[in-house]
């Protein structure tokens, strides 16, 4: 009997220690992949059901929580969607958060860790939970411009504070509206979420910093010149042939040059003269004579291959590798298999215009509670020194020269020096991918930018993206 009673007890305290130990598991363990399974309908309700923190800019609201009398206790609005979309995100009860609305999405619900003694305070108030609310850098001026230059065309914006990294502007056309998805109604949203996502043209891309990345183009050759200086090979005063045509190692093919400029009539030409003029034939021999670890050297130097968070994520620009020497002549143009981002060609003018120094990109500017203290607040951060001041100097010079005096000059403001480079890049059939890039002004540079239209022809894209500079830099200088 005693024996009986016993094993009883045994195999309860065996059960006890098992389902203390599952639960013991769930607790510490396998929470937080609890907590964020998509299925998780309490989450849901925690969500839905406090008020989650505004995303703000200029002081505006562009994203808020309002109640709601559906299922759930609040639904998220927002204010200038297409504008705002590709950076906000939506926040959805059946396809999730993306955007800042994931980015922040603890600091916007009000669960992060410096939240806790908010939460503690909250609870014995018995007031409501509420999250905290995120001041983006975006300019809303600036960010008008962006966004109406872009109008029915595909392409993307940037515009950056190349002494801080605080990021002015970010537009990505076609944009998409994230009201759409963030419905209470599941009909719709399920409709509306095909409807964006069967869309060739992908309107739910941040063309700006992911999705398809871009070829550069001829704003490449900035990395050319910084790396033919670096090399010690070659110097302001340097003169390399300039062919119209130049044949390609192991190929029968030829890499004709910019024929949209002034470089056929010089057969010798400086770096600073085929810079201005776009020439592509200096630049690919450049390239081939330096070798391909010094080019993917120094594209590494400003980013390139890098990771990179603002806090959204931004995808790893790339220069290809184990190249032939025709291929690293077409690398050195920003063709072949290059691959970029507005954010990271924007970045690029930015460290030429803050003498060699790449500042890391970031999109807030601070995060407060419901009660006005501050939990995050920007701070400028180095990111890395891309080249050396006396470099960066050479080649800014030779920046403004290209609008002063080269293909760029449409980018030109009355009165400032502006530094810009100009960049095409063959897609499909007679059609390309036309970028600016620059900074103003020159010689004490308050924005930095990148601008791309894609699939458009060579003189409507060039016009487009140097007006559109145009337009950001007097916004910023108040001309």
């Amino acid at each position: 009997m005693d024996r009986a009673i016993r094993r009883m007890w045994m195999s309860a305290a065996c059960v006890f220690v098992l389902l203390m130990g599952t639960l013991s598991y769930i607790q510490f363990f396998d929470s937080k992949t609890l907590m964020n399974n998509q299925w998780n309908s309490r989450a849901l309700y925690d969500n839905y059901g406090s008020a989650r923190g505004s995303i703000v800019v200029d002081g505006t609201e562009i994203a808020s929580s309002v109640k709601s009398d559906a299922e759930y206790n609040y639904q998220r609005v927002y204010n200038h969607p297409l504008k705002y979309g590709a950076l906000t995100g939506y926040f959805s009860t059946i396809y999730g958060a993306t955007g800042l609305e994931a980015a922040m999405d603890k600091e916007l619900a009000g669960t992060s860790d410096s939240q806790f003694y908010d939460r503690v305070a909250q609870l014995f108030s018995r007031s409501s939970a509420q999250g905290a609310s995120v001041e983006l850098t975006i300019n809303s001026k600036l960010q008008d411009i962006a966004y109406n230059a872009l109008q029915g065309r595909k392409g993307a914006v940037v515009a950056l504070n190349p002494k801080t990294g605080e990021i002015l502007a970010m537009a990505s056309s076609p944009s998409y509206d994230p009201n759409l998805l963030s419905s209470h109604t599941s009909s719709s949203v399920l409709a509306n979420y095909q409807a964006l996502t069967s869309d060739e043209d992908s309107p739910l891309f941040n063309r700006a910093i992911a999705g398809n990345t871009y070829s550069p183009g001829s704003t490449f050759k900035i990395i050319d010149a910084v790396a033919a200086l670096e090399s010690g090979k070659y110097n302001a005063s340097s003169v390399i042939a300039n062919p119209a045509q130049l044949p390609l190692p192991g190929t029968n093919i030829s890499l004709p040059n910019y024929t949209g400029g002034q470089c056929s009539p010089r057969t010798q030409v400086t770096i600073e003269w085929a810079l201005a003029q776009s020439c592509n034939t200096p630049f690919a021999q450049i390239a081939m004579d330096l070798g391909q670890e010094r080019i993917a050297k120094t594209a590494e130097n400003f980013g390139y291959g890098q990771d990179l968070k603002i806090p959204l994520t931004v995808s790893k620009s790339s220069f290809p590798s184990n190249l032939t020497q025709s291929q690293l002549a077409q690398s050195a143009i920003g063709q072949y298999d290059v691959k970029t981002t507005p954010l990271q060609v924007a970045m690029t003018s930015a460290a030429i215009a803050n003498g060699g120094v790449q500042m890391k990109p970031n999109l807030i500017r601070s995060v407060k509670t419901s009660n006005l203290s501050t939990l995050q607040e920007f701070s400028p951060e180095k990111l890395r020194t891309s080249t050396s001041p006396e470099i960066a100097n050479q080649v800014k010079q030779w920046m403004v020269n290209a609008v002063d005096n080269g293909i760029a000059r449409n980018a030109g403001v009355s009165g400032v020096k502006v530094a810009g480079k100009t960049g095409t890049a063959e897609t499909t059939a007679g059609l390309n991918n036309s970028w600016f890039t620059g900074f103003a002004p020159a010689d004490d540079p308050q924005i930095a930018i990148a601008v791309v239209y894609e699939d458009i022809d060579v003189a409507t894209g060039a016009q487009l993206a140097t007006s559109t500079s145009k337009q950001l830099f007097e916004a910023v200088l108040n001309k």
